[in-house]
């Protein structure tokens, strides 16, 4: 052990004299100093969900940070995901990205007199987040417990909640739980019942061999997380996979199983409450890719009969091309006007947007009893990329994505009545946020179907209502027949107000409301109510109205801390911004050590890539870095790293463009006169861990970095990164050029590298973080390696993220705020 690694771990100790309440006696994790800590583990808001008919409003506060003990439990990597087995609750979230948090409380709200309701939650156990029933009556939660997964219903009226009993919840591939009909029963996939104990194995296994006979076909380095090794791992793949259908009676929890266990992936229940479209995986299992690449069976199941009914049978897609789609069938989902009709898509160009066809994608359509062949309804000359139904069967929304030119439009179709032309509604950059139209507002019919909230030919928008000042959300209301939009809400400069929902009250909505000191709060106003001045010019869109609920401030001492937007250019001309941040008691003038954050972004065109994005209204909380406020440094947040050019071509330059965004961010925070030129530290997570260390390795404009759970050798990652679309033998020299591990004889300032033991995503595997520390180590720089036990791409834990920060202030600390000041380099 080195005499500094020695220093370094006494003075770590040193700071962690108390242990953190949760934490196991022999654990030795860091913590920052109190008030830092303090404020890592406030809770965090509350998340409004507003009921179907607008009546009652349900907000969920989650748990801020599991304890490691938590995250540390036992868990089986099978084919992408990751599975508790003691009781089959999954061990990371959707995304891969750590373990899904525990509610630790609900609280109803009836909009109309604003009475609240905490809903009293099992104790010693793990909520998750409720699921409204169609008729705004109840409510369904899972809850995991140390042997199962457990079905609770809630009672919206009352508050009321209780278990149904018998019921072990399956939720390895995700749809769970889903609502039927208004809400008198659930759809669910239960443990089966008889299945017996898991798969025996022995300690040691035979060789896992895979085989490539010459086929050509690439697949994108991000479909092969965590997959399958050996036949046993497939036996338990097929073993805890492996799940009942079931109908449950909400009132009664009688429950009735429907059909044969199988080894259900999705599952969705039509708007007749009867057939029940679902996808069962089947052998072979790839060791190559995930479970969502593995062959499947697409069947409709009639839940009162048990008849199975088939669609389709999709084999293995093990090659499918970067950002492209299998060929056969998807999409699948059923028409929200109709009982029970499929539409899905196929490709028409192998799945492939290398491939020059007229239309990329055709569309079909199929209905009860599901005997009559499929009809084709339309073509796009795009990737499809959804309908948006209305309640109108005539009148239906469908989009398309071109993902080469970041490009989307939607159309107006009848899709009863091919020859009604098309309507164009929107047709725009996807990466356009100036003048995005926003989203439509949906709304749930009595059978559970959502569809496109519609009035008098008119329907709903929100969106974020993107601007040079920053984000200002709105509602709208869009004419179909003239295709103009009416402004109904717009939130204030000075705040940051979102739509949430229309109430059970004609003209009555309810908006999210948060300010830089205020913490969000819902509050209840109306269509045509407008505050009655107007600001800058302009008339004020931001209602009057009734503050609904009471949300306290946890804490109070960041209300100190100071933002502002700051607007610049690159020296080719793009547009850039940044949120800059100073520390309680800053005074103007003082000029501070600082930190950047950045994560780069690709853009197709240089006039959306300086748009701003984000508020500096928002109520302000502390993520880990920006703990450094705290501690006495201004933060250069989220400042702008595009990557501008065509898709196909962009990271030919990519480290030129972070150089200059780099260069761009630097000079403008020091001629603000708030930030110290020579005491700027950078930091970055994943891509943005990637783009420290670039910068660490190829400019001088920073004096440290952090770079978390980052990819520093773009060749381990060779079929595409970001959005990349080459692969490494197509363009040698940009992965090389991208990955600092090639440049690791070039890192000379001090590089603090973090990573999680367990990290799930397949561009950023721990041993990414690994070799890079051991190649600057061995080239003589100045570096520090922390990995982080059981922890995946996202840190979950609180001892993880208390040691983060405490690594990162202490780092910062030594390396940026105590670095000699040169105040003359700074003017």
């Amino acid at each position: 052990m080195s005499i500094r690694f020695t220093a370094w771990s006494a003075a770590l100790a040193a700071a962690a004299a108390a242990v953190l309440p949760s934490m196991p006696a022999h654990a030795e994790y860091a913590k920052p100093p109190a008030e830092l800590l303090k404020v890592l583990t406030a809770p965090p808001p509350p998340m409004p969900s507003v009921d179907p008919t607008g009546r009652r409003l349900l907000l969920t506060t989650s748990q801020t940070y599991p304890s490691i003990s938590r995250v540390a439990r036992p868990y089986l990597k099978l084919a992408g995901l990751r599975l508790e087995p003691g009781n089959r609750s999954r061990h990371d979230t959707p995304g891969g990205y750590g373990i899904p948090a525990c509610v630790a409380d609900f609280t109803l709200v009836d909009i109309a007199s604003g009475e609240h309701t905490r809903v009293p939650l099992p104790g010693d156990a793990c909520a998750g987040g409720a699921l409204w029933s169609p008729d705004g009556r109840r409510f369904a939660f899972q809850n995991v417990v140390a042997d199962a997964v457990q079905l609770w219903v809630g009672d919206a009226a009352s508050g009321q909640v209780r278990q149904v009993p018998g019921v072990r919840l399956n939720p390895m591939f995700g749809s769970t739980v889903q609502w039927l009909d208004g809400g008198s029963r659930l759809l669910v996939k239960l443990v089966p019942a008889e299945q017996g104990p898991a798969p025996a194995g022995d300690d040691v296994y035979g060789p896992d061999v895979q085989e490539s006979l010459g086929a050509k076909g690439e697949s994108s380095t991000y479909e092969t997380r965590d997959t399958l090794a050996s036949a046993h791992d497939e036996r338990l793949f097929a073993y805890y996979g492996l799940s009942q259908l079931a109908v449950v009676e909400a009132g009664s929890g009688e429950v009735r199983a429907v059909g044969a266990p199988q080894l259900y992936n999705g599952v969705n229940g039509a708007p007749d409450g009867v057939h029940v479209l679902t996808q069962t995986l089947k052998p072979p299992f790839s060791h190559a890719v995930t479970y969502q690449r593995f062959g499947y069976d697409v069947d409709v199941l009639d839940v009162t009969t048990g008849k199975r009914t088939r669609i389709a049978s999709l084999p293995l897609a093990e090659r499918v091309p970067v950002h492209g789609v299998p060929e056969g069938p998807r999409d699948f989902d059923w028409r929200a006007t109709d009982p029970a009709t499929l539409v899905w898509a196929e490709a028409l160009d192998k799945g492939d947007w290398n491939v020059s066809v007229p239309q990329r994608d055709r569309l079909m359509l199929q209905s009860a009893p599901f005997t009559a062949a499929p009809r084709e309804i339309a073509r796009t000359t795009q990737r499809y990329a959804g309908f948006d139904w209305t309640a109108q069967p005539q009148r239906s929304f469908l989009s398309e994505y071109d993902e080469n030119r970041h490009w989307r439009q939607t159309r107006i179709v009848d899709i009863d009545d091919p020859k009604q032309a098309a309507r164009l509604l929107w047709d725009l950059s996807s990466d356009e946020l100036y003048a995005d139209p926003g989203t439509f507002v949906y709304q749930r019919l009595g059978n559970g179907a959502v569809v496109v909230r519609e009035e008098d030919g008119k329907v709903f928008l929100r969106g974020q209502g993107s601007s040079p000042q920053g984000d200002r959300p709105f509602l709208d209301r869009l004419d179909l027949a003239t295709l103009k939009s009416e402004r109904l809400f717009r939130s204030a400069a000075d705040a940051y107000d979102q739509f949430l929902g229309f109430t059970a009250e004609p003209g009555r909505y309810l908006t999210w409301h948060q300010s830089v000191i205020d913490p969000p709060n819902a509050w209840l106003r109306e269509l045509g109510a407008r505050a009655a001045t107007a600001r800058d010019g302009e008339a004020q869109y931001a209602a009057e109205g009734r503050r609904l609920t009471r949300v306290a401030d946890p804490t109070p001492e960041v209300r100190q801390i100071q933002k502002r937007l700051v607007t610049y250019k690159r020296a080719d001309g793009v547009d850039l911004s940044f949120t800059l941040y100073t520390p309680p008691g800053y005074k103007e003038g003082q000029r501070l050590p600082a930190i950047l954050y950045a994560y780069p972004a690709d853009f197709a065109s240089s006039a959306q890539a300086g748009q701003v994005s984000g508020s500096q209204q928002t109520f302000t909380r502390l993520a880990p870095y920006r703990l450094m406020l705290l501690a006495g440094y201004a933060i250069i947040d989220n400042a702008s790293f595009p990557i501008v050019g065509d898709p196909k071509t962009a990271y030919d330059t990519y480290l030129e463009q972070l150089t200059a965004d780099a260069r761009a961010a630097v000079d403008k925070a020091v001629e603000l006169g708030v930030v110290d030129r020579n005491r700027i530290g950078v930091t970055g997570h994943s891509h943005g861990g990637l783009m420290t260390a670039n910068l660490i390795a190829h400019t001088d404009l920073f004096k440290a970095g952090v770079a978390t759970s980052g990819s520093y050798n773009k060749t381990f990652t060779p079929f595409g990164f970001q959005n990349e679309r080459r692969s490494v033998w197509q363009a040698q020299d940009v992965y090389l050029k991208a990955s600092p591990y090639f440049y690791a004889d070039r890192i000379k300032l001090p590089l603090l590298l973090v990573h999680g033991e367990d990290d799930a995503n397949p561009g950023t595997e721990p041993f990414q973080s690994r070799k890079l520390y051991q190649a600057i180590r061995g080239n003589g720089g100045t570096t520090r390696l922390v990995m982080l036990p059981h922890e995946p791409h996202w840190y979950t834990a609180l001892e993880s993220n208390a040691q983060l920060v405490a690594e990162m202030l202490a780092w910062f600390d030594r390396y940026v705020k105590n670095a000699p000041a040169q105040g003359a380099a700074d003017k």
